[in-house]
């Protein structure tokens, strides 16, 4: 009788193993892993709904700052942007002392809601006068950006250098209103 115990109690507790393992594979393991991925997607949410609300709060500043951008775009009349940027071009090589050879305006348009107004300048000058008129550039609020510079030496000492670059302008086009 012993040993039928004992056979019966090592059945028992095979049993009960196996039912162990097949609970924790099928049911344990899987319910650990769906919490974990629903932990992680909270957590992402929460990061999301702090970053809304972070927006939200800067609505305002971000409005406002749009609205000073938009006032900087090249005018949406074509021949007045162009003179635009040429009053710039103008502004910016007197102030610096840089000799404008040439300004080579070309039109993009890109999309329906705004156009890009390229020009490339050729220009000459020494680098004090180069540095500053890229300087007076960058800084100024009308909407232009560099888009390719060149700069070589005209001269064996390099006193004399040339400058060649690609700047493009901004023009916005608002949507039309809906009725």
């Amino acid at each position: 009788m012993k040993i039928n115990n004992r056979q019966q109690l090592l059945a028992f507790v095979a049993i009960g193993a196996i039912t162990m393992f097949a609970a924790d594979r099928l049911v344990l393991s899987p319910l650990t892993a769906s919490w974990k991925k629903r932990a992680e997607r909270i957590q992402d949410l929460r990061k999301q709904v702090n970053e809304g609300r972070s927006l939200v709060e800067r609505d305002a500043s971000y409005r406002s700052r749009w609205a000073q951008m938009q006032t900087n775009t090249l005018s949406r009349n074509a021949p007045q942007a162009e003179e635009q940027v040429l009053k710039a071009f103008d502004r910016w090589s007197s102030a610096s002392r840089l000799s404008v050879l040439s300004i080579n305006p070309l039109w993009r348009r890109d999309a329906e809601d705004h156009a890009t107004l390229e020009c490339r300048v050729d220009a000459s000058g020494n680098l004090s006068a180069i540095s500053r008129f890229l300087y007076d550039l960058e800084r100024d609020p009308m909407a232009v950006k560099i888009q390719a510079l060149e700069i070589s030496s005209k001269d064996n000492e390099g006193q004399q250098l040339s400058l060649g670059i690609q700047v493009s302008g901004l023009s916005l086009t608002p949507p039309e209103k809906r009725p």
